[in-house]
């Protein structure tokens, strides 16, 4: 099949989160299956042009009210030399460091413009490269106004009249809604703006628009797949998701192995296997070293690496005055280790609890040689969040034989086992409720198996390192969701 993802970040050329590794990694994996794929994005102000080869000739894009004109770059991805990257190269709209906003404007207000240039001139691009997908692949609320494009515009044509539409949601929580006034900017007629369902409460909402318009919704697990169809979990637009549930599926995010493998990971001071765990102790000392704990193999450490977000849980863990970090290090024999960034309030916090707790120690900010040292070096990893939609690191922790302490939500459900106390089987410790007090005692429960079933203990590692979250098993799931997208969407069968 050919197949076109259109992102607003792809590795290695611009990331500000999993979205970046996941189209790369994706879009890799179909190349190697030999799929024809091809991954459009902006080209932003970091991406060095004089590594890239330009196209010949401008390229018109029909955002906003007149013709935008914009130039287009390629290279291969590093690799796989099969797959092309394109750039869309507009200096105003891309010609800036952030991808969706900055400290003093944390979402630049023509957003809606820039990425109706990227989503348009997805399609010029096919026209100017004469190659027409059967799938457009299209990535979170940037990528949102690819389906409606498809949809209501451009499969009229007889060049795009063989082509579906995929919509990915990474995150409910970021649906790219922007005032009315904001409208002309996407470059689409204004019979559209209640058509192709963008009205929200007098405003635009662009993921609603692709939800509505989409020939098949995916999300990033199963379990993320049914709780944004609740009110819960679906930010306001639950009742349409669950008007397209027929359209609706979940499939895990892979885990890139060259770059999480404890086996032959390069951070590491020693590799390890499931079936040699002897270096995994040496991590473990290396750890305690470099975060300046009491250097004890028999001290379970335990580690987080995490955006200080509301939405990973850190009001139960760091809340002042409430949250359990503080109770849990003075009662509990245990180290933890933190590696992360995000509200000041709680940067702050952990600030103060590092002044007073000798057995809590923390990094602000993000460094990837500590978050491998944390993954590896750790007993447990943990993760509560409020809610996942799949989540990295705890597949990271799996790998590791580093067992997940984990909120029953998400990608976090569909990854990790549950321990149960009678047989040892499990890969992991889950809570439900997002409470101080739950958070504490399922760490205590977990550490409760460390003194006293060390045996338990070891067989979950095994087990947990066994798991295969190959981005192959995610592709070739995908694949038949592209068959259906094509009956739905254009009669097709492959």
């Amino acid at each position: 099949m050919k197949i076109l993802m259109v992102s607003a970040e792809a590795v290695p050329f611009a990331k500000t989160g999993g979205l970046a590794d996941a189209v790369s990694a994706f879009a890799i994996s179909l190349t190697k299956m030999g799929h024809d794929v091809k991954i459009v994005i902006p080209r932003y102000y970091k991406i060095n042009r004089s590594k890239l080869k330009q196209l010949e000739g401008p390229m018109a894009v029909a955002a906003g009210t007149a013709e935008t004109w914009t130039a287009v770059y390629t290279t291969q991805m590093p690799g796989c030399e099969k797959l092309s990257i394109y750039f869309i190269d507009h200096e105003q709209c891309f010609g800036r460091d952030a991808i969706y906003g900055n400290k003093q404007e944390p979402d630049f207000h023509d957003n809606t413009y820039r990425f109706a240039v990227l989503c348009h001139g997805a399609f010029q691009l096919c026209r100017k490269l004469n190659w027409y997908p059967d799938i457009m692949h299209a990535h979170d609320w940037s990528a949102g106004l690819v389906p409606v494009i498809l949809k209501h515009l451009c499969r009229r044509e007889e060049a795009f009249k063989n082509t579906a539409s995929i919509y990915t949601i990474h995150n409910m929580g970021y649906q790219g809604k922007y005032s009315k006034n904001n409208y002309p900017d996407l470059g689409l007629p204004w019979d559209l703006y209640h058509g192709a369902n963008f009205e929200q409460y007098g405003d635009i909402n662009l993921m609603q628009a692709a939800i509505a318009s989409a020939d098949m919704i995916t999300t990033v697990s199963p379990t993320y797949a049914k709780e944004i169809q609740t009110p819960e979990g679906g930010f306001g637009l639950d009742g349409l998701l669950r008007v397209r549930s027929d359209r609706i599926r979940g499939i895990v995010n892979g885990v890139d192995t060259k770059i999480w493998n404890p086996q032959t990971d390069p951070y590491l001071p020693e590799n390890y296997s499931v079936t040699s765990l002897e270096g995994k102790a040496a991590c473990k000392r290396e750890l305690q070293e470099t975060m300046g704990f009491e250097i004890n193999p028999d001290i379970p450490v335990i580690g987080i690496v995490t955006r200080l977000a509301d939405q990973k849980g850190i009001g139960p863990l760091f809340g002042p005055n409430y949250g359990c970090m503080y109770t849990l290090c003075m009662k509990l024999k245990v180290q933890v280790a933190l590696l992360g960034s995000g509200e000041k309030w709680c940067e702050n916090e952990i600030r103060s609890l590092q002044s007073r707790l000798p057995n809590f120690k923390a990094v602000l900010g993000y460094k990837e040689d500590l978050s491998h040292l944390i993954e590896a070096g750790s007993d447990f990893f943990l993760m509560p969040s409020k809610y996942e939609p799949c989540g990295l690191n705890q597949m990271y922790s799996l790998l590791y034989g580093t067992l997940p302490i984990v909120r029953r939500t998400g990608g976090l459900a569909d990854t990790v086992e549950n321990y149960n106390e009678k047989t040892g089987d499990g890969t992991g410790f889950m809570l439900d409720n997002l409470t101080p007090s739950a958070v504490f005692n399922t760490v205590g429960w977990a550490l409760y198996a460390y003194y006293n079933k060390k045996e338990h203990i070891k067989k979950m590692q095994k087990k947990a390192m066994k798991s295969n979250f190959s981005w192959d098993t995610s592709a070739n799931n995908y694949v038949q969701i592209y068959k259906t997208a094509l009956r739905y969407g254009c009669g097709r069968e492959i």
